[in-house]
């Protein structure tokens, strides 16, 4: 084993050095994100559910800047009143 060039003594003090910044509540986090990911990419119902609520807020987004082009219009033609 020592005349084996590639294996190094510090082995041990790399893989420890490794463990102690291993975080715990970050890999938690990434492993329900890549849950949530891989249920998200695989089922054709979660699917169809997001495609139907992110149509449902552009409509929404949609009527809300069609309300203020509305608004905005009823502004200036009461400006316009108000200056003749």
């Amino acid at each position: 084993m020592d005349n084996n060039p590639y294996i190094k003594e510090n082995i041990p003090s790399a893989i420890s050095d490794t463990l102690s910044t291993f975080n715990t509540n970050d890999f938690i986090k990434g492993a329900l994100i890549g849950a949530m990911a891989t249920y998200l990419l695989t089922n054709e119902k979660a699917q169809k559910a997001i495609f139907k609520t992110f149509a449902k807020g552009s409509q929404m987004l949609q009527a809300g800047v069609e309300e203020i082009k509305e608004r905005m219009e009823d502004a200036k033609a009461e400006l316009a009143a108000n200056q003749e």
